[in-house]
């Protein structure tokens, strides 16, 4: 028997294994939180604790809500359909977060288009990066979506690629905080904000990727394993 969470913070984690641990319960054996290019903050605190634990990770949303496609660009209204207007605080316009996303999709829309591949690609592709990620759950909602989005399971990035991600969207950053879907440990925010005080999770890049085979602007490699459908 297997048992999972979804969107628990770190401290959560912890505390179940513990107590599962101290009771002689079964412990949880995944996590299932958001994570894509927009929203990192697990980098700091949910990824490194699973890895600790030997918990599997199940990412969800790795294209932001669409904001990762290319679909909202600056200066274009958002058609605000049934699921955004139930979500209307991930797609405000008015927040300082939502203009960071939109600034973000231009640079990383320059980066993709110089690897030679999509947007969506690029960002399915960085969410199984990072080695504490054991599969990522897409949200296609056609055979179409579904078909492209699989592809994505034969590019692997390289340095440069997610160098340069990084310095658009830094390690441990959500750029909306809107898009968080679990609760802030304490001190998280504190701990981002002072360099001194970033954890190795967010200094060391070897912790965040995945070692590449080869490399190249968009190298290709078997990672089905690491892509998922749901």
């Amino acid at each position: 028997m297997a048992i999972g969470t979804s969107d628990f913070p770190a401290e959560q984690l912890v505390e179940a294994q513990w107590t599962a641990d101290r009771r002689s319960h079964i412990p949880f054996r995944t996590e299932q939180p958001p994570y894509s290019v927009f929203v990192r903050g697990i980098e700091a605190d949910v990824l490194p604790t699973a890895q600790k634990y030997g918990l599997g990770v199940l990412t969800w949303s790795p294209l932001n809500s669409g904001w990762l496609t290319g679909r909202f660009r600056r200066g274009e209204p958002i058609e605000m359909n049934w699921f955004r207007q139930a979500v209307a605080h991930k797609f405000n316009l008015d927040l300082p977060g939502a203009q960071r996303k939109l600034d973000a999709v231009e640079r990383l829309s320059a980066s993709a288009d110089e690897a030679g591949i999509s947007l969506t690609h690029l960002a399915l592709a960085f969410a199984s990066t990072h080695p504490g990620v054991t599969s990522v759950i897409l949200g296609a909602r056609t055979a179409e979506q579904l078909t492209d989005q699989l592809a994505a399971a034969e590019i692997r990035l390289d340095d440069e690629i997610l160098d340069r991600i990084d310095e658009i969207v830094a390690p441990g950053v959500t750029l909306n905080p809107a898009d968080i879907d679990y609760r802030r440990p304490v001190g998280a925010d504190r701990l981002r904000a002072a360099p001194q005080g970033r954890p190795p999770p967010l200094t060391a890049v070897r912790l965040r990727r995945v070692p590449a085979a080869h490399t190249g602007a968009a190298s290709v490699n078997d990672l089905d394993n690491r892509i998922m459908a749901g």
